[in-house]
């Protein structure tokens, strides 16, 4: 497996001056195995995500995107998705876990595709969409291209409902823990989701000091995120969904302090690659 980040920063894109090195769109993962692909969020960098895409000349019958959750940063690169307006392609929109609270998954794009927001209407993009709500996720994946994957997802404390994913795939093992807030206590359901993973992928949106300001906001400090990889054992760690008001020269000194505690820890930067169980 490899991932590939194409949007990092978390709340709002940003285009400023300062913000290039790490980048400036919002969440967006692509995870690559035997040329396949399949994405995690649909948020401003699924746009260069399609554009990419486009450009290699990919081909793929059945694209998947599978949602942690439906704030706007997550959604708002859907309309933007080029493979969407393809009538050759097959578009899967996803949600994974028990106890979800979303009752019409078509609804949330029907809707921030409405006439009063958006020129082109869902129905006229052109894919062949199809929309899955699925609580048993593994059940759902096993046997991708002839190659057993196990897929579990847990649902973790973010306003309105979010979720974390495992994949195990060819004994390898990525985690995804986006848009989670902890509380006082690390939680240890996710340590648990975490354990072992050749690479976990956190929210660290906050120092310490701002998450004191921040709390019931949904998201987690850089410590947070080293002390679940050191509790959960995990082999690299990749941080992400950055403030939009931390800049590339902040964003460098935090990763040089998280490095001193986790050297296996980076800051993720748009466009940045990581095979899954590389040796470092």
């Amino acid at each position: 497996m490899k991932l590939k980040f194409y949007g990092t920063r978390g709340s709002i894109p940003v285009c400023d001056a300062g913000f290039q090195q790490f980048g400036g769109n919002t969440t967006c993962l692509q995870i690559t195995d035997t040329n396949q692909i399949a994405i995690i969020d649909a948020g401003t960098g699924l746009r260069n995500l399609g554009r990419d895409l486009l450009a290699i000349g990919h081909k793929q019958e059945q694209i998947r995107i599978a949602f942690t959750h439906f704030h706007w940063d997550h959604i708002q690169g859907f309309p933007f998705f080029a493979p969407a307006y393809d009538p050759k392609q097959k578009i899967t929109l996803l949600t994974l876990g028990r106890d979800q609270t979303i009752s019409n998954l078509r609804e949330i794009f029907e809707v921030q595709m409405q006439a009063e927001y958006f020129p082109v209407q869902l129905d006229h993009m052109g894919a062949n969409f199809e929309f899955l709500q699925i609580a048993d996720a593994t059940e759902h994946f096993t046997g991708i291209n002839n190659v057993e994957t196990i897929v579990t997802a847990q649902r973790h404390n973010h306003p309105g409902g979010a979720y974390s994913f495992r994949i195990e795939r060819n004994g390898r093992v990525l985690v995804v823990c986006i848009d989670v807030e902890h509380g006082e206590q690390i939680d240890p359901r996710l340590v648990k989701l975490a354990r072992g993973a050749d690479l976990l992928v956190h929210d660290a949106q906050y120092t310490a000091e701002e998450l004191q300001k921040r709390r019931g906001w949904g998201h987690s400090s850089f410590d947070q995120a080293m002390q679940v990889a050191e509790m959960a054992g995990v082999k690299r760690l990749a941080l992400t969904h950055h403030d939009p008001d931390h800049d590339d020269e902040f964003l460098e000194r935090i990763e040089k302090l998280c490095q001193e505690r986790f050297p296996n820890a980076v800051l993720a930067r748009e466009g940045m690659e990581i095979s899954i169980g590389e040796a470092t």
